[in-house]
């Protein structure tokens, strides 16, 4: 399914014009106007899928392994010093397109891209409740 209406199925589709670094039946990869790093792009599927909740099985097994190919390339041609691999779910989460989308991110060596958090901590019984609660058998 398409939403006529988000901007990414549109991009992705080829409605509108973007700087396509990859193309196959499922998913476009362009860079994003608005970096955090050179060589900055997104993987989106063609397909309408509001975050990674929604997305099917088969199509996240191979985003993440399109993900590592691409992430591979653009280390070995930019030239870059790491790599984050980013997905956002949830405006508070940071996800301002709700289609779901995988950041693909050059990292160079003194660069602002400013992808951290300050770790908190957590208690020896905080981490037991919540194995508790969290763990999949």
């Amino acid at each position: 399914m398409k939403d006529s209406t988000c901007i990414f199925c549109k991009i992705a589709n080829g409605e509108i014009p973007s700087s396509t670094i990859y193309e196959d039946e499922d998913f476009r990869v362009f860079l994003d106007l608005g970096p955090a790093a050179r060589g900055h792009a997104l993987i989106v599927p063609k397909e309408h899928y509001a975050n990674i909740y929604e997305l099917e099985d088969t199509l996240c097994s191979r985003v993440f392994l399109l993900a590592k190919k691409l992430a591979l390339h653009m280390t070995e041609v930019l030239h870059c010093d790491g790599f984050n691999i980013m997905q956002n779910n949830g405006a508070v989460a940071g996800q301002t397109v709700f289609h779901f989308h995988l950041h693909l991110i050059p990292r160079y060596e003194g660069d602002k891209a400013g992808i951290r958090w300050n770790p908190g901590s957590a208690k020896p019984e905080e981490l037991a409740k919540l194995v508790e609660m969290l763990r999949v058998d």
